[in-house]
């Protein structure tokens, strides 16, 4: 390292080296100049900086005598370990002090949104990334279709109808990147704030940036079979937002009564419409995969969103949208005004995938994988007196409700205690709810032996 940017004021009557001094030690705080990395020498900042040696040399020493620094001969001035302190910006205008918190530590996280990357394709990535790059398509680097790549959404369309019985044409189809962008695709689709119904409890972050779009948010309590259609209708939504098969959190799967009951809501009104979130349909462990409420629909009222984030990566950021084709005129008079949000290259990587079959043998390697990892979990659960599991036959994770009276924050606490992150309920409700007695134990990001040693852990500080 031989530069430092330093904003240097002459005329401020602080001496320079005093400067160059607070300069350096916050971004140390801060986490801008990490342990470990190389400080320019004082001949080459003081150099850079049009400053004499000594005025660089006053400031090292200083950080040198505090402990920010530390010189090793024949090498240099590096920046010292400050583990266990807070991190924090000194602004000198009012001495307002900023820090962070240091991030709790977990030896073991049942982290509902976990995906085992280990498991990643990455010799079939590579290749495909190499072919396609080997090409030299120069095309591929100028903007393509808003909707996303021709080749990409057939690729989907067919996909869909196969494994969850989806009923579209590729134009039907819209990538983006992220379910949050696709929200906010749709917003501007419909050209007007809406009336927005979501389940309770519900995925959160979708409420959020349902709401901050301006639309008129409405809760509906769930019951045994998903989103109750009758305080649906009294809610006044013309939109619903549901998971019907898995809903996240509580991994409800909606019947079919329920859901035909939820098409004939959506056909009482012109403006009503069902966003069906079909976020990890993928994973199942019980029975035959659950068909998708759009193949269901007669009447153009479902609009499906679906991701590629929990069956390869969340950094893949491939999402996808199908409308009704009665909304295929306004995402043209509209929509098209944004230019699709994943690159062409990541979406023919991702169109080979599909193609070339690696997709489906992933997907049942993965498959295998958390299905291992949950019935782990599950015979380690039964070893747990007092305890009630549910959502357990599809998706990631897994609900535990205590019988005894112990509380979702008694459990908690009594988990961290022993180095185990695990979640609870409340944080998935919009509105504010009673205590509830449940946990929530995702297991996708943790090994069997991971999960055996965990739950023998919260056996022991669970059983009183």
């Amino acid at each position: 390292m031989t530069e430092l940017t330093i904003s240097l004021e002459t005329g401020s009557g602080r001496p320079l080296y005093e400067q160059i001094y607070h300069h350096i030690k916050t971004e140390i705080l801060n986490g801008g100049l990490p342990f470990q990395k190389r400080l320019p020498s004082t001949r080459k900042l003081a150099q850079y900086l049009q400053v004499s040696r000594s005025t660089v040399d006053m400031a090292y020493e200083q950080l040198l005598s505090e402990g920010y620094i530390e010189s090793i001969p024949c090498r240099g001035y590096f920046v010292s370990e400050l583990d266990g302190i807070y991190k924090g910006v000194l602004q000198e205008k009012g001495e307002v002090r900023r820090a962070e918190r240091k991030k709790e530590h977990y030896r073991f996280d049942f982290s509902p949104n976990g995906v085992d990357l280990d498991s990643f394709p990455h010799n079939a990535w590579r290749k495909l990334s190499r072919a396609i790059l080997q090409a030299d398509e120069k095309e591929l680097f100028m903007l393509g279709e808003p909707a996303g790549e021709l080749e990409l959404r057939n690729t989907i369309a067919a996909h869909l109808h196969q494994s969850r019985g989806v009923n579209c044409l590729p134009e039907q189809v819209v990538v983006g990147a992220g379910t949050d962008y696709l929200l906010m695709l749709l917003r501007a689709v419909f050209g007007e704030k809406r009336s927005i119904a979501m389940e309770n409890p519900t995925y959160k972050k979708a409420y959020r940036v349902l709401e901050n779009l301006g639309n008129s948010m409405q809760v509906i309590d769930m019951d045994r079979s998903g989103i109750n259609v009758e305080k649906l209708e009294a809610s006044g939504a013309e939109i619903a937002y549901v998971m019907p098969s898995h809903q996240y959190p509580l991994g409800t799967v909606m019947p079919i009564k329920r859901r035909l009951e939820l098409l004939k809501w959506a056909d009482g009104s012109e403006r009503r419409y069902i966003v069906e979130d079909d976020y990890d349909s993928e994973f199942r462990y019980k029975g035959k995969p659950i068909p998708a409420l759009q193949g269901y629909d007669s009447h153009g009222k479902v609009i499906y969103i679906g991701t590629f984030s929990k069956s390869i990566a969340p950094a893949i950021r491939v999402s996808y949208l199908v409308l009704p084709e009665k909304l295929l005129r306004l995402y043209e008079e509209r929509g098209t005004a944004f230019s699709s949000t994943v690159s062409r290259v990541d979406q023919r990587i991702v169109a080979g995938f599909l193609k070339e079959g690696y997709y489906e043998r992933h997907l049942n390697k993965m498959r295998a994988v958390y299905k291992s990892r949950h019935d782990v979990l599950l015979d380690g659960l039964k070893e747990i007196p007092d305890i009630e599991v549910s959502g357990e036959n599809a998706g990631v994770h897994l609900l535990v409700r205590f019988r005894n009276g112990k509380t979702e924050a008694e459990a908690c606490a009594q988990a961290k205690q022993a180095g185990i992150h695990v979640y609870g309920l409340s944080d998935y409700y919009v509105r504010e709810k009673e205590e509830t007695y449940t946990v929530i134990l995702g297991y996708a990001n943790l090994k069997e032996e991971a999960i055996r040693e965990a739950v023998g852990l919260l056996k022991d500080v669970w059983k009183t």
